[in-house]
């Protein structure tokens, strides 16, 4: 069984889905500009062994925004460990996606983890970040003519591919609709946070968890070299979002990471 509900933070409810009551604490962070939503199908396959729990970052899903949009990675990791401590997580397994990978890091600062999942950790160089800051959330077309939804199912269709499935081109379409005023906000922190000083600094086994065709999955070479303890799992055939696209493998890579982490101690 898979449940939600809010806790109070520094900025205001953070809203989660929990599922399992015993086992290893799993805590999981989704991509921007998504929500908790992701993790539907991953929850409950997780939550037969574990307790897992997925958050909505603040300004996204349900979750209530940062006090504006200048707020950087360290922050919305400080407040979404606030959360995960509320709730009573202890040693979690902390993970994500993308940016949400760049939460995991960030909240590990405030919340000591058993180890951590990260998929497709966003290792820009300067360019990169440049190019992604100035050009990938420009300001979404809100008129009276309904022309955001045109804008949005658009550029799910370019960035995760014009064979994406309509359940899941349905999800992310409304997810950023939710917060189509302010989805910029957690883009850009990602952006201009650089997670590898975090990443090389972990002290705990960290499992990077990928779709083979990932848009980050270029990524994980360097990751693997950044991380002291690391190893890559690529779930193959799949153009991204393993989370989404292939929920069973996904969590039962990420359950028996959390279970050998577990037991080691």
């Amino acid at each position: 069984m898979t449940r939600g509900g809010y806790v109070d933070t520094e900025w205001g409810q953070v809203h989660y889905r929990i599922s399992g009551g015993s086992g290893p604490w799993i805590g999981l962070f989704h991509e921007s500009p998504l929500s908790c939503r992701v993790y539907e199908r991953v929850l409950p396959l997780l939550g037969r062994h574990a307790r897992a729990v997925a958050f909505d970052t603040p300004g996204y899903g349900a979750s209530d925004p940062p006090p504006g949009p200048g707020f950087e990675i360290p922050d919305y990791g400080r407040v979404l460990a606030e959360a995960a401590a509320r709730i009573g997580m202890e040693r979690p397994v902390l993970g994500g996606v993308h940016s949400g990978a760049s939460l995991a890091l960030a909240a590990a600062a405030h919340l000591p983890p058993a180890g951590l999942m990260l998929s497709g950790v966003p290792l820009f160089d300067a360019e990169e970040r440049e190019h992604l800051i100035a050009g990938w959330t420009p300001d979404a077309p809100l008129d009276d003519r309904g022309s955001q939804f045109a804008w949005a199912v658009e550029r799910y269709l370019r960035t995760w591919g014009p064979d994406l499935p309509a359940e899941l081109l349905h999800l992310a379409v409304v997810e950023l609709m939710r917060v189509a005023d302010r989805y910029a906000w957690g883009y850009q922190a990602a952006f201009r946070y650089d997670p590898s000083e975090a990443l090389a600094a972990a002290d705990v086994r960290v499992l990077l968890l990928n779709a083979e065709s990932d848009r980050l999955a270029a990524k994980d070479a360097a990751a693997l070299e950044l991380a002291r303890d690391a190893r890559l799992v690529v779930l193959p055939d799949l153009p991204g979002q393993p989370h989404l696209r292939a929920p069973a493998d996904f969590a039962a890579a990420l359950l028996a990471f959390a279970q050998e982490v577990r037991q080691a101690g």
